[in-house]
């Protein structure tokens, strides 16, 4: 055999070697490039978590009012009551005003409420708060806009700032998971995204009510209560919405029921002028009544009763001496017996 006819065997084998060599470098550069990632993907996670761990620990030093951090930090496991409701119930918890309330009856109380917050907010809070903790009673402050609207129940809760002061907790993931409204909340609270980005992470949680209008005193203006009324009461009730929001607080009445829960659901005071202008309200009470009845939840209407003008700080919120006035002559009767009876 010449030594030409050699030369194809020689060149494929080169070839055949420099496609393996190609072959196996380019083998090296895509595991390289993964390892890299890798690391790239495991430092990042340790960023993140370390970011995440800083987030939760600010939630400590700064949260006042939230509350999924008072029933994560709360001092006792068991309570006499757990007040639920939207903003009138908020209001009750300004400043000292429950521990005020407790020394008044003795009891040991945790306000749960939160503004804007209807049946589905507050059950959400409850069936968290029951995962630890346990309460002889519930006190429900019942407002009439709270049934009308998905904006204070599953929209409310798909509200960021709802859970960006909310400490890590696994006790409270099976209990937005078990809800179908608050499932997608489920996911931004695990990740943490909406307490990692948090402008005011730095600041505590009070509100400007709270902070600035809580000791003052109203002085009506027709404007500014018809741009309230129209907030809260936006457009004409719809029928299946209600009826799915009292469904919803029948099972909540229901699961009281069965964990032998006295329920005391009251009607906040508010001026008369504001109470004559609700859309509805006798056909609300009425719907209710015999709801209540039937679970022998008690019903306590202070809608027009230590209603002053001078108790409010606002259109239709109490202020401090309204709460206190509140507090001694409606709630404390009702409260300190029952504490007593238990």
């Amino acid at each position: 055999m010449s030594i030409q006819s050699d030369f194809p065997a020689i060149a494929d084998g080169a070839r055949g070697r420099g496609a393996a060599l190609s072959t196996a470098s380019a083998g090296a550069q895509t595991r390289n490039w993964q390892s890299r990632a890798l690391v790239f993907l495991l430092v990042g996670m340790l960023i993140y978590i370390a970011v995440y761990a800083v987030a939760d620990q600010l939630v400590y030093q700064y949260a006042k009012r939230n509350r999924f951090f008072a029933i994560k930090t709360a001092p006792y496991s068991d309570y006499t009551y757990v007040i639920l409701g939207a903003s009138h119930a908020a209001a009750l918890d300004y400043e000292d005003m429950t521990v005020q309330l407790e020394r008044m009856t003795g009891a040991k109380i945790l306000n749960l409420s939160t503004v804007g917050g209807g049946i589905t907010v507050n059950r959400l809070l409850l069936d968290y708060f029951l995962a630890q903790h346990r309460t002889a009673s519930i006190v429900y402050v019942l407002d009439s806009f709270a049934f009308y609207s998905a904006q204070w129940n599953e929209e409310r809760l798909s509200d960021t700032a709802l859970f960006n002061r909310a400490p890590f907790d696994l006790a409270l993931v099976p209990v937005l998971l078990q809800n179908p409204a608050s499932r997608g909340a489920a996911f931004d609270y695990l990740i943490g995204f909406s307490k990692i980005n948090n402008a005011d992470r730095f600041k505590p949680d009070i509100g400007d009510d709270e902070a600035t209008k809580f000791n003052k005193t109203y002085r009506p203006v027709k404007q500014i209560d018809d741009q309230r009324l129209k907030y809260l009461y936006p457009k004409p009730v719809e029928p299946e919405t209600f009826r799915r929001y009292v469904a919803e607080f029948e099972d909540l009445l229901r699961h009281a029921n069965q964990r032998n829960m006295r329920v005391v659901v009251v009607k906040p005071p508010v001026p008369t002028r504001f109470y004559n202008v609700l859309p509805n309200e006798a056909q609300f009470d009425e719907t209710l009544k015999p709801l209540l009845a039937q679970y022998g939840a008690e019903f306590h209407d202070f809608s027009l009763v230590g209603n002053d003008e001078k108790f409010f700080f606002n259109t239709d919120h109490l202020n401090k001496t309204g709460v206190l006035n509140l507090f001694e002559n409606y709630m404390k009767p009702i409260l300190a017996q029952q504490n007593q009876a238990k």
